[in-house]
């Protein structure tokens, strides 16, 4: 039931190509190349926060194993 519902979001070359000229229409041709530099800065902050996020639960969990291989080395 679920895949029937994604089918209906899934996106072609046409559809693409009428976001696109919707996109010129509103924003004009001048806009576009400073609205994809913000949407790439923004991609690339969001893969940094990702990065930091992912590294400090990684070592949370390391500091957590090595307190609790400590505490059973101290049993």
């Amino acid at each position: 039931m679920n895949s029937s519902i994604l089918i209906g979001f899934a996106l072609g070359g046409p559809e693409i190509i009428g976001i696109g000229v919707i996109v010129l229409l509103l924003f004009g041709a001048k806009k576009l190349p400073e609205l994809a530099k913000g949407i790439g800065r923004a991609s690339g902050e969001f893969k940094k926060a990702q990065n930091e996020f992912k590294h400090s639960l990684e070592s949370a969990e390391e500091e957590a194993i090595k307190k609790d291989q400590d505490s059973d080395s101290k049993s």
